[in-house]
């Protein structure tokens, strides 16, 4: 007995040491990525200067034309990133305001994510390999219910999210494969091909969203203007009254929904192709960047 309960401890430290290593290792390569992700280049980068930041999910990656600010002299990345939630947003702010990012000018979609506190599971991970070298992340996974399995246990991350950061990623981000996401100054064009062009947005209520809060503060910290916009839809919609209900809690977020009508526009109901996503991003400086029509 005494020797099988030896063999079991020793067999069970062997694991242990093996997930030690292999976290320090993934760990070690994540750290050297700026190429790979919006995430990973925010976070392995030093100060940087920007007229223009878009922050938010598809609805922001897939709707503003970083070129057509860089074509007005202003200095653009959109940073919206697919499936994300706000909790993303006010996290990867928090890290470029850490970095000492210089930034005029934040865009945030912030309609549909109004009605939800929740991080996302697959975009949210990426900022994990940085938990144990980011107090930020730390902090701000801290309420999360699976934090102490996310901290504590070694490995575990990387086990529990193996499609964005398991084996496959690192092995990429080792080799410096790089990636579309960073081209086009991150903003995603979608084509002409249909997708689901009907929608139904009824069970969704918006909420005082702590959040958009946190962004709304981080840019009044620092001087930043932040544009809190709701980008557009199609037109068979149910529930568009929505929108009128984020404004009745939130008067400040512009509401655009209709300002590109047309299913031509559409590559799906809650996504603009790239002649809808020009026409509407042209509107955005029209009203905030050009001369006369300033604000500040």
């Amino acid at each position: 007995m005494k020797k099988f309960i030896c063999f079991t401890a020793l067999i069970l430290a062997t694991i242990l040491v093996l997930l030690v290593v292999l976290d320090v290792v993934y760990t070690g390569v994540y750290l050297q990525s700026s190429n790979r992700g919006k995430i990973d280049n925010v976070y392995n980068s030093n100060a940087r200067n920007y007229d223009v930041v878009i922050l938010g999910s598809s609805r922001a990656n897939n709707h503003f034309v970083t070129q057509l600010f860089e074509d007005k002299g202003l200095k653009a990345f959109n940073f919206g990133m697919s499936g994300s939630h706000l909790f993303e947003a006010s996290l990867l702010l928090k890290l470029m305001v850490e970095r000492k990012y210089t930034i005029k000018n934040i865009i945030i979609d912030a309609d549909l994510d109004i009605s939800n506190e929740k991080r996302s599971e697959g975009v949210s991970a990426k900022f994990l390999p940085y938990i144990h070298s980011s107090k930020i992340i730390e902090q701000h996974f801290s309420g999360e219910e699976d934090f102490w399995k996310l901290y504590y246990i070694p490995f575990y991350r990387y086990l529990e999210f193996d499609a964005p950061i398991g084996f496959r990623e690192m092995y990429k981000t080792a080799r410096k494969e790089p990636t579309n996401t960073l081209k086009k100054g991150g903003f995603h064009a979608l084509g002409n091909k249909k997708g689901n062009m009907k929608n139904d947005i009824t069970a969704l209520k918006p909420i005082h969203n702590k959040y958009y809060e946190e962004i709304r503060r981080i840019c009044t910290a620092n001087n930043i203007r932040l544009i809190a916009v709701m980008t557009p839809m199609c037109t068979n919609v149910k529930g568009l009254d929505y929108f009128e209900k984020v404004q009745q809690i939130y008067p400040e977020i512009c509401n655009y929904e209709n300002a590109v009508e047309g299913d031509q526009y559409f590559s799906s109901c809650g996504h603009m192709n790239e002649k809808g996503a020009r026409m509407f991003t042209t509107r955005i400086i029209k009203d905030f960047f050009d001369k006369g029509t300033k604000r500040h």
